[in-house]
């Protein structure tokens, strides 16, 4: 066999562990949220080698058939097992306690920032006006969900910042300023790939997609008053949108 005979069999190799993986997906020999076999084992049954396996595990999960995950290894995509509602009145904790699920979450920064363009709409401020930004992250049964960027008029609501990272919800907080009822105005989501520190935050792989989502919260005399951009694991949670009807 030439060189140029050898490097088509060896460019070739990784198909061959694709096919291997796809089809023992096809074959329920691998069923949804099953683990992979390891690399070694893969290596030794379609016949490839080391990198040949990597690329073909690669390719799998940039086309969502696999889902990587940092730390546990490397599983047949399944649907996400969480639902999430939005709807008017949609609470975090609600929504995963209602399943079951025990919510928590980490602070990882507060701060008070010159309000972007989009925020300072969004709140119906002056661009640049004093807000609150905190990021956090949202867990589900200790598994890492979703990267949330809260803003807040600094000026309606002082303490925010510091009461966040303590832990006291913004519910609870929106109470002790005389909000008893507050109500999501709007929403959008769009589907991207996370950025490097997103990804490790998340404990996902960097090729596993995230949904980006946008919300307005409002209350009862739908004055604005937080906006919020949340990336979430899309390989974790599902989203259902409820329309309610009068």
């Amino acid at each position: 066999m030439n060189f140029v005979e050898r490097a088509m069999a060896k460019s070739g190799n990784w198909e061959r562990a694709r096919e291997w993986i796809t089809r023992s997906i096809e074959s329920q020999a691998l069923a949804e949220g099953d683990r992979l076999p390891t690399e070694g084992d893969i290596q030794r049954l379609a016949g490839v080698g080391r990198h040949s396996v990597r690329r073909a595990v690669a390719t799998l999960a940039a086309e969502g058939v696999l889902s990587v995950e940092q730390g546990r290894g490397t599983f047949v995509r399944a649907k996400p097992p969480i639902l999430y509602r939005i709807g008017a009145r949609t609470r975090y904790r609600e929504n995963l306690i209602a399943q079951g699920i025990v919510p928590s979450g980490d602070p990882i920064a507060a701060e008070i920032v010159p309000a972007p363009h989009e925020v300072a709409r969004a709140l119906a401020l002056e661009p640049g006006a004093r807000v609150h930004r905190v990021l956090r992250r949202g867990r589900a049964d200790g598994r890492p969900i979703s990267l949330s960027r809260a803003y807040h008029d600094a000026s309606r609501f002082p303490d925010l910042g510091a009461r966040r990272q303590a832990g006291v919800s913004v519910t609870e907080i929106y109470r002790d300023h005389g909000i008893g009822e507050y109500h999501r105005l709007e929403t959008s989501l769009y589907a991207r790939l996370p950025e490097g520190w997103e990804a490790r935050e998340l404990e996902q792989s960097a090729d596993q997609p995230v949904i980006v989502m946008c919300k307005t919260d409002v209350d009862d005399a739908r004055h604005p008053i937080g906006f919020s951009e949340a990336i979430w694991s899309a390989g974790r949670v599902r989203f259902s949108l409820e329309t309610e009807h009068d």
